[in-house]
């Protein structure tokens, strides 16, 4: 069968099962994909507007992290250690933290957004996730505590570790 023929054949059928089809659901609006299209990118592309300091940070993250992250992020029988750790390159056995392994600040803004607090993923506001961000990087000693972190500033924040990734298939990307 030519390849013409086969394009046709799979479109027929293509048409024919969508034709068929039981009728569940409904269309996706663009509406609905923008609220759960919330990616940002290394470079800050996503980042939304507002912004937050670690000083605004530090209450937020006593009242919603500080159960399973302990005090000052410094680790609970629960919950990660987000602070501290040697660096990788010295002991790669380590306990990774926010200051000697995420690559960008960018992907602690993404990752806080999208995932915490553990009990009510994505409860937080913007200016709410910008304030912790600046609080763990303040907390790592990335930032000072008085910088203000926003879609601007955050991209521009080098992370220690942000060369010690290796592509492990880069003639994939």
């Amino acid at each position: 069968m030519s390849t013409l023929k086969l394009a046709v054949a799979l479109a027929l059928c293509s048409s024919t099962a969508l034709a068929q089809s039981p009728g569940l659901g409904t269309r996706i609006s663009e509406a609905d994909i923008t609220a759960w299209d919330i990616s940002i990118l290394p470079d800050g592309t996503g980042l939304p507007a507002g912004s937050g300091t670690a000083a605004q940070g530090a209450p937020i993250f006593a009242a919603k992290c500080a159960m399973c992250h302990g005090e000052a992020g410094k680790g609970s029988p629960v919950g990660n250690v987000l602070v501290g750790g040697a660096p990788l390159a010295s002991a790669i056995e380590t306990t990774k933290t926010i200051g000697n392994f995420w690559g960008y600040s960018t992907t602690v803004f993404d990752f806080v957004r999208r995932a915490m607090p553990f009990q009510q993923p994505r409860t937080l506001t913007d200016n709410e996730v910008y304030a912790l961000t600046a609080y763990l990087l303040a907390l790592n000693k990335i930032i000072g505590e008085n910088e203000s972190m926003n879609a601007k500033t955050l991209p521009l924040v080098k992370m220690p570790n942000r060369d010690g990734f290796i592509i492990r298939f880069p003639e994939r990307i």
